[in-house]
């Protein structure tokens, strides 16, 4: 019987034959991808003519076709969708595909045509981006250890394939106590029309009557805002700060452990002091030094704002009749409850404005505004009733399939991310991206968004865009593929557009009766834009000056008690704790894509804040100049060049720290 997952893909836009794809087609699927890619290394490296980037650079990006077509259907699903086959299946994967990956970095003779291509660069005619890629593949063999020994390449690739099977336990982890956690809800004090609706969806979907609270951030927060019950606050809190700390087999505490101290071995093989050396080398930030001042720079007025914040909520506590200190449980609760009183305004009364198909729309239209993308919904087969996909063009030409799976269900992951099932390229022919954006929001009859879900919904599109527009000839510097801490500007500016008055006249209106967010509700959305910041900033510092402490020095044998160091000694306040803890900081442990690097947001932020002022200086959201600049500069450049570079081709400058502080509303007027 034909494999679905190694056929042609001949249905509308190529897209994956999901309807056709079984669990069982995926291990025989990968086993064959491998083959093929082992075959095809062998016989780049064992070419008997002299290396060109052609017989080597080019063939290298064209080896792997089978394979990503394989995993990129195969990882989608297992985040978004998993189930105990795809589970099994990934913790067998993860050591096979490391080993995979460290026989081609390890590849003696490939390395030998790789490196005598870096030595003769000046002579070979590249065009610039040319010489982008081999710069790059030559960085990430050296980095992969191609330069070791026998013995430490031996060793390389036996500590790449245990961080691989780590961080997949990790997320498998999370993952099971994030779903097996319910609290069944029989008092439903305080909590408004859309809480409930969450939580009876929420027991609905788990097959239970009644209502629950679960671990889903969409459904906890609200409840942590809005219940009068301090007792399932608490109970609610701590079972979502426990993940991956509850004992037991699910419990993340020792892998940590482990994945610092075998990530610290892996830097030292290749002469770095420690893994933060290692992994922040060829970042914008450069040094461990550099993401220090800046996090630091941030924390003290931070830190300052949610002890002022602090205070007038423990006063509030009190009055209500407690005693003690405001507890992490309560800040949510009273910080709500403090800003309907300082500045009237009522998350509640918001939500109707913002029903999911509203956003959706709003920042399709904020694309075709800005880029001329146009959107049309697709009746294709996708692995999940929830999922919805849209063909993208621009003046009648294909640039791409969006896919949006955007609720909440025991089987995904939590968080939200932009991924690719397909990126973009030229070489051998034009092949256009399939990109999703993959959510946790709750449903509802409608579903109606929280104004941080609609955040997140703008920030996970301009991930998106930046795959959508996507304009280069090799896939290895395509979309996303960029620099960690520059990564997150495109979703982080394409945020900004969500606060712009027209786009919140024009879609931010009354899901059932139509009518446009009232003035003296926008207003107060706007005076409240910076409410809680010292909260929201202090939650994120701590967990990226964690992670930094983490792997800037030797690896601590305890990461818990690591942790409370660094946390007593930046003083974290006591109501707050970090919005990451290391048991469940997927970020940094289910692998190490973020690994010394969740200060990255913060950084790209630096950057949104003044690359949105490009247009304000311009008097207009839309300004078609500087949105082809951003396009052509930032959105299409991938990885072509030094972030940096086309930051400055962009903007004509680089940013500092004050642009940030203001618009989180932490400098004292």
């Amino acid at each position: 019987m034909t494999n679905p997952l190694l056929s042609d893909w001949t249905g509308p836009f190529a897209l994956p034959p999901f309807d056709a794809i079984e669990d069982a087609h995926f291990a025989p699927a990968f086993e064959a991808a491998l083959s093929e890619g082992r075959a095809a290394i062998k016989a780049i490296a064992e070419n008997p003519e002299a290396p060109s980037f052609a017989n080597t650079i080019e063939a290298l990006e064209l080896a792997g076709e089978t394979l990503d077509k394989v995993a990129g259907v195969f990882f989608n699903l297992a985040g978004a969708d998993s189930n105990p086959a795809r589970e099994a299946l990934s913790r067998d994967l993860a050591p096979k595909l490391s080993a995979y990956s460290s026989e081609i970095t390890s590849n003696a003779a490939l390395w030998a045509r790789i490196a005598d291509l870096w030595a003769r660069k000046d002579e070979l005619g590249l065009t610039p981006e040319q010489a982008r890629v081999l710069m790059l593949y030559h960085r990430m063999f050296v980095r992969a250890g191609a330069a070791l020994d026998k013995a430490q390449s031996e060793r390389m690739a036996a500590l790449k394939a245990r961080l691989a099977s780590l961080g997949t336990q990790f997320t498998q982890n999370l993952l099971a106590d994030e779903r097996d956690w319910v609290m069944p809800l029989d008092d439903l004090s305080g909590l408004p029309d859309f809480v409930v609706d969450s939580a009876r969806a929420a027991a609905r979907e788990r097959g239970l009557e009644g209502h629950v609270v679960t671990l889903n951030r969409s459904v906890i927060v609200p409840f942590l805002q809005y219940s009068t019950r301090r007792d399932l606050r608490e109970k609610a809190y701590e079972a979502w700060v426990a993940r991956g700390a509850n004992g037991g087999k699910t419990d993340n505490r020792a892998i940590a452990a482990e994945t610092l101290a075998l990530r610290h071995e892996r830097a030292a093989l290749l002469g770095y002091e420690n893994f933060a050396a290692f992994k922040l080398e060829p970042e914008m930030a450069r040094t461990p030094q550099t993401v220090r001042d800046l996090l630091m720079r941030v924390w003290a007025p931070a830190r300052k704002a949610a002890e002022q914040d602090a205070a007038a909520m423990e006063a509030m506590l009190h009055a209500d009749g407690h005693t003690g200190p405001l507890e992490p449980w309560d800040w949510r609760y009273y910080a709500e409850r403090r800003r309907k009183a300082l500045h009237d305004f009522d998350e509640a009364a918001l939500k109707p404005y913002l029903s999911l198909e509203a956003m959706i729309e709003a920042a399709f239209d904020v694309a075709n505004r800005l880029f001329g993308l146009e959107f049309a919904p697709l009746d294709v087969p996708l692995y999940h009733p929830d999922a919805r996909a849209w063909e993208v063009t621009r003046q009648g030409r294909h640039m791409a399939v969006f896919i949006g799976d955007y609720f909440a269900r025991p089987s995904k992951r939590s968080g939200a991310w932009m991924s690719t099932f397909r990126d973009q390229r030229k070489l051998n022919g034009e092949v256009r991206p399939i990109v999703v954006n993959t959510c946790n929001f709750a449903k509802g009859e409608p579903a109606l968004l929280s104004w941080d879900d609609a955040r997140t919904l703008f920030h996970e599109f301009g991930h998106a865009l930046h795959g959508i527009l996507s304009d280069v000839t090799y896939g290895f510097i395509s979309g996303t593929s960029v620099a960690r801490d520059f990564v997150e500007l495109p979703s982080q500016l394409f945020e900004h557009w969500l606060e712009v008055p027209e786009v919140i006249e024009t879609h931010c209106r009354h899901w059932k009766t139509g009518e446009a967010m009232p003035r003296d509700l926008r207003d107060k959305l706007k005076s409240a834009a910076t409410w809680d910041q010292g909260f929201a900033t202090v939650e994120f510092v701590a967990s990226a000056l964690v992670d930094l402490e983490f792997h800037d020095g030797p690896p601590p044998a305890d990461p818990m008690q690591k942790q409370a160091e660094v946390l007593e000694r930046i003083g974290m306040p006591h109501a707050i704790r970090m919005r990451h803890a290391t048991p469940h900081f997927a970020h940094v442990f289910a692998g190490d894509g973020y690994s010394s690097g969740y200060y990255s947001y913060m950084w790209s932020e630096v950057m949104d804040a003044d690359a949105f002022a490009a247009f304000e200086e311009k008097g207009d959201a839309f300004d078609p100049e500087t949105a082809a600049r951003l396009e052509r500069f930032i959105l299409s450049a991938g990885n072509s060049e030094e972030a940096e570079t086309l930051y400055l081709s962009f903007r004509g400058a680089m940013p500092g720290v004050d642009a940030l502080l203001r618009g989180r509303g932490l400098v004292e007027a």
